[in-house]
């Protein structure tokens, strides 16, 4: 196996790396900065413009695995110039990656796995999605991940195994939304959003790894949701991490027009409901590290069981 990574250098990507290496697995990947370009023994980088549709050719030799992670983050403001990139990078990525493919040729390939999003699920409290789902949310991140599903779809003319997992929020300490959470927990000013009802469906880094590398490992040919077992609602995972950090909850629940201000239309991912299901890759045989959020929060902070006397303090100040 050698694997190709685009978005090698992000969080997810990283972690991916990480896992990889462990098992002695050559590694290429592709950048858009040329100052993170690197050569060492099984991991070597290589400029790419997909802009422009551009990449070095060079960067698929003998590569046997694409992982495709790229696309600009969806935290920053959603300008409608903002909005263009999101969509623009994930589409211009992939087919980069399809063009360098025709041109190379699908020989050496087996297996391409892509990153999806949990959010082309509808905003829902009471659904528990599946992969089998059909509908798509009427938001702009539904649109976002549908557009982004249907360009990984053109793979599939290729004789290769083609896969997609549907990220959800991701669990590290290291970056992603889990430091931004834990900011105003720690600063003794955390509180959940809204109601607090909406469900989030969380999974820790190392499990997300562990499953991209599983699926090329064992040649799955799917759409899996790169989700643990048990999601939680918004006030179950703020109540989790501040008792993780051994801080009382004391403030009521952020109004939506509050974040609204704050933050414009992009406040909408702190206020949808998807509770979705991990059932197809546990049926294909994978298994979570961290199926439940008390253990996944208390492995990334390295917190032990919090004492009864904070417990009963917490659940006064929470309630």
């Amino acid at each position: 196996m050698k694997v190709l990574i685009t978005g090698a250098t992000g969080l997810v990507g990283q972690a991916i790396v990480k896992e990889l290496k462990k098992k002695s697995v050559p590694i290429h990947y592709l950048t858009t900065s040329k100052n993170k370009i690197e050569t060492e023994n099984g991991y070597k980088g290589f400029y790419w413009n997909p802009a422009n549709l551009e990449m070095d050719m060079a960067a698929l030799d003998g590569v046997t695995d694409i992982i495709n992670l790229a696309g600009a983050s969806i935290s920053k403001r959603w300008t409608s110039s903002y909005k263009k990139e999101i969509i623009d990078s994930r589409i211009n990525s992939l087919k980069t990656l399809k063009k360098g493919i025709e041109l190379v040729g699908d020989d050496n390939l087996i297996g391409f796995v892509s990153a999806s999003a949990i959010g082309i699920y509808p905003d829902s409290l009471t659904n528990l999605y599946d992969v089998e789902e059909t509908a798509v949310d009427d938001s702009f991140l539904g649109e976002v991940v549908k557009l982004w599903e249907e360009e990984i779809k053109t793979f599939q003319k290729f004789d290769i195994n083609v896969s997609m997992v549907r990220i959800g929020l991701v669990l590290s300490k290291d970056g992603g939304a889990l430091p931004q959470i834990k900011k105003p927990v720690q600063n003794y000013v955390g509180a959940a959003f809204g109601s607090g009802e909406q469900w989030q469906s969380w999974i820790h880094i190392q499990d997300l790894a562990e499953l991209f590398v599983f699926i090329l490992k064992h040649q799955l040919k799917s759409v899996f949701n790169g989700v643990a077992p048990n999601p939680v609602t918004n006030s179950k995972m703020t109540k989790e991490l501040a008792n993780v950090l051994q801080k009382p909850l004391w403030l009521p629940n952020i109004p939506k027009l509050v974040m609204r201000a704050v933050l414009g239309e992009m406040s909408y991912i702190l206020f949808a409901s998807q509770r979705v299901s991990s059932r197809r890759i546990e049926e294909e045989g994978f298994l979570f590290n961290y199926a439940n959020i008390c253990a996944a929060l208390r492995n990334i902070y390295d917190a032990p069981n919090p004492e009864p006397k904070l417990t009963e303090k917490y659940e006064e100040t929470y309630s």
